[in-house]
């Protein structure tokens, strides 16, 4: 006999998708019907509950394949609209991360720092269709003898390009305040003096992890909506601490969970992918994410 008063499979719910009879609702919805219809008749009538999030999630960034060149090129360095991608991968694939600064930025030389334009803004530059300058170095070998090439590139003309994001829906996250006498500037924002704002960083009743705390649907395998198009959840993220301290309904109080997220870039829509610059910190990625849970 079934632990639950109210069972369905996922076979189930995607039999009523196919036949459009599925019955979907918010995470913020889904409050209200639990409320007036009571947990049992809620599980009942809804079949999925749809979570989200959109904010800045600094691990996060893209492969880029941009093609090979003629002579070929080992490229040892790479760098997209002056900002420097990883290039210890094979001959001409490259990995721009989201918090990478313009080579020629002033960072935090003149405290505190703008820090206008990085990795997350190369991205989004990409996504909004406009051409990004190349560059590439490399010492030279006798089957990829160049040793530098400079092109434009655009997002529909490379070969391949992945949003991999390795951290992504932190469940649960600090609040931030600063109880010194001087202004301080973090990835949290801007912190005033004496404790005179507090800032925190949670889709709060969205979260994906908040309303599927202990992964029972939520996985390896699992598709999301990521940045406007289609991805999926690789892996657990990296920080992924499950077995924090948690409320009696099973809500963290500190930092646990995380998700590693991918997805074809050139599916996804800049409208929720944003490049973001953090005063005095540095750049960033917002990365609009979301999750159904059944």
């Amino acid at each position: 006999m079934s632990r639950y008063k109210v069972n369905k499979s996922i076979r189930d719910i995607n039999a009523k998708i196919k036949a459009g009879e599925v019955v979907v609702a918010t995470a913020e919805e889904i409050i209200d019907i639990v409320k007036s219809e009571g947990p049992e008749e809620a599980a009942r009538q809804v079949d999925v509950v749809t979570t989200g999030t959109f904010a800045p999630m600094c691990s996060s960034g893209a492969f880029i394949n941009f093609g090979h060149s003629v002579p070929g090129i080992k490229a040892s360095k790479v760098w997209m609209n002056n900002v420097a991608a990883y290039a210890g991968l094979a001959a001409v694939d490259c990995f721009i991360g989201a918090t990478e600064p313009c080579e020629d930025d002033p960072l935090n030389k003149v405290h505190p720092g703008e820090f206008t334009y990085g990795g997350g803004h190369v991205i989004q530059d990409l996504l909004e269709r406009k051409t990004v300058f190349l560059k590439a170095t490399a010492y030279g070998t006798d089957c990829y003898p160049n040793r530098m090439i400079e092109k434009e590139i655009a997002l529909k003309s490379l070969p391949q390009a992945t949003l991999c994001n390795p951290r992504n829906g932190y469940q649960n996250y600090n609040c931030a305040i600063n109880l010194s006498n001087k202004t301080v500037y973090t990835y949290m924002g801007t912190l005033k003096p004496k404790a005179g704002n507090a800032n925190y960083c949670s889709a709060g009743e969205l979260s994906p992890l908040f309303n599927d705390p202990f992964y029972m649907t939520i996985g390896m395998g699992t598709r999301v909506f990521l940045g406007g198009g289609e991805g999926y959840v690789a892996w657990h993220g990296t920080q992924h601490r499950p077995s924090v301290k948690r409320t009696p309904k099973g809500i963290p109080v500190s930092p646990a969970g995380t998700l590693m997220v991918m997805g074809d870039l050139k599916k996804m829509n800049a409208k929720w992918i944003k490049g973001v610059s953090i005063q005095g910190y540095g750049c960033s990625l917002a990365v609009g994410l979301g999750v159904p849970i059944p």
